[in-house]
């Protein structure tokens, strides 16, 4: 495998070996590092819930809508055409995508914003999610053992965010880029199939630039990606296609990330994983005993709700605030 991979893969792509471990291991004599860290990531708990958390709509009505899992899953796609045809490793690719939404809260990025609201208002940190995707796979998982990813892996999950340093592979840096070709062109089409969107509300000049419809756009940007890296001997974007990208990003945030429907959801949500979070501050003991022990109560509480699916976390707030006679 260490030889097909030097003959193989570009010049700047990651090998695979020698493994970088926090926790030594022997090798696999069937599978590289890396895919041991993608199967390691598939077979988790956190990845399992991803099928029950919130991408951008909450609770749809419909089959076709995103969640966070079928979302893993085009970046995934996306990621590994870019890196297949760049000569890079596809297993580190596919790991770290995988892995990356992990820490993900219920709701989507309005959880994610109560929760850092909630820690703030205590004094008691952040939340990030991809922060938390880190913390999932270094401490949570495996019973509190974490699941013992390679370095290059776990840079890859906490550098996916734009606000974090740059990743520090080239697969790394796929995987930015391939997040947010997936996630721009697919809330598109799901604003549209909700009517929060016609297509005539898109704005023309990205339009013309990248194509009419998701997947004309989805392959203009994967081409340009990666006949501009080739090129260049690194990740990098055409300027044309990413400022086309970028226009069509601030426009979904404009009219629909931060738009009237959504914001008019994020209210109950706010209110409901609020409350949840000052009573399991105020009662920690009522949190189960497999969320392992933490350096305080709020980052014990933050583990507890942010690994919870949307249905789970409504069930508790029901729970805990409707009297069981009408909660029948």
């Amino acid at each position: 495998m260490e030889r097909r991979e030097d003959a193989e893969l570009a010049p700047y792509a990651t090998r695979s070996y020698p493994a970088h471990r926090r926790l030594e291991e022997p090798d696999c004599g069937l599978r590289t590092p890396f895919q041991r860290d993608r199967d390691r990531i598939v077979h988790s708990k956190a990845f399992r819930r991803l099928k029950h958390k919130t991408h951008v709509f909450v609770a749809p009505v419909g089959d076709h809508y995103r969640t966070r899992l079928t979302h893993t899953l085009e970046v995934t796609q996306v990621a590994r055409t870019i890196a297949r045809a760049l000569g890079l490793n596809e297993d580190l690719v596919e790991a770290i995508c995988l892995g990356h939404d992990l820490g993900h809260t219920p709701f989507g990025h309005i959880g994610e914003k109560v929760l850092n609201e909630c820690l703030d208002a205590r004094g008691a940190g952040h939340f990030w999610h991809n922060e938390n995707s880190l913390r999932i796979v270094d401490v949570l998982e495996g019973d509190g053992a974490g699941l013992n990813l390679t370095a290059e892996v776990r840079n890859g999950i906490l550098a996916h965010s734009w606000r974090a340093k740059a990743p520090v592979t080239a697969e790394g840096m796929v995987m930015r880029m391939g997040d947010r070709i997936a996630y721009i062109n697919a809330d598109i089409d799901d604003a549209i199939r909700a009517g929060l969107l016609a297509k005539e509300d898109l704005p023309r000049e990205p339009i013309a630039v990248l194509g009419e419809t998701g997947p004309r756009r989805i392959d203009k940007l994967v081409h340009d990606l990666v006949e501009h890296s080739a090129a260049a001997g690194e990740i990098v974007q055409g300027e044309e296609a990413r400022a086309a990208m970028d226009a069509l990003r601030d426009f979904m945030f404009a009219n629909v990330y931060l738009g009237p429907e959504v914001t008019r959801q994020g209210e109950r949500i706010e209110y409901a994983i609020r409350t949840l979070f000052d009573h399991y501050c105020e009662h920690p003991e009522q949190i189960p005993d497999s969320i392992p022990p933490s350096d305080s109560v709020e980052l014990r509480v933050t583990d507890y709700i942010s690994g919870m699916t949307d249905s789970f976390c409504t069930n508790q707030f029901v729970a805990l605030t409707v009297p069981t006679a009408f909660n029948q």
